[in-house]
């Protein structure tokens, strides 16, 4: 951000949807700080910002596409516990939720990056994955940005929160899996004992 500006922060999100290390709750704030430093405006953090959220979202929706449904039908069939409706219902599932996914998924930690893939996968129509893409990633931007911009030099005040939200969320996931997985082996199970 030193030396390209705000078309640094722009590079930096872009990259944290490829290298999720890069975390969106750091580089954001310290944008903000920045812009209040006069580094660059904070019309231009979170243009630039925004505009980087939204080029890394489209490469993997890319990647996405070009992995298409038929490869991830080829892995699901090798995978224990995994079953072709599995995808199917996802698959489902994610055409008729797929505009709120994608809007509200890039303002979730983790999922900010991941919700492009089935977008791509599922072929979402590009206008429609650019919109919602810009407007989260617009709202989760400005958030972070503007936190940033106010705390100034006391920017990083903001990722011990962030770090507690991607903590739940994390939480969240593996509760999940892990219910998904129990009902999945109990299922099975039952289906054998009854043979």
């Amino acid at each position: 951000m030193d030396r390209l500006g705000g078309v640094g922060a722009g590079i930096a999100i872009a990259l944290e949807n490829f290298f999720p290390p890069l975390p969106s709750e750091v580089i954001l704030p310290l944008a903000g700080f920045a812009a209040s430093l006069g580094s660059f405006t904070l019309f231009g953090a979170l243009f630039w910002t925004t505009l980087g959220s939204v080029l890394g979202a489209l490469g993997l929706y890319a990647i996405g596409r070009w992995v298409g449904e038929d490869r991830i039908r080829t892995v699901v069939k090798k995978l224990p516990l995994v079953d072709i409706e599995d995808l199917e219902r996802s698959t489902e599932w994610f055409q008729r939720h797929g505009r709120k996914a994608v809007f509200f998924g890039r303002m979730v930690p983790l999922f900010r990056s991941l919700i492009s893939v089935p977008a791509g996968v599922t072929r979402m129509p590009i206008w429609q994955f650019l919109a919602f893409t810009t407007a989260g990633s617009l709202i989760w931007n400005s958030i972070f940005v503007l936190a940033g911009y106010q705390l100034g030099e006391n920017w990083s005040a903001v990722e011990p929160y962030a770090e507690v939200m991607q903590y739940v969320v994390i939480a969240g996931v593996v509760g999940v899996i892990a219910y998904g997985l129990v009902r999945r082996i109990r299922s099975r199970r039952r289906v054998k004992d009854g043979s």
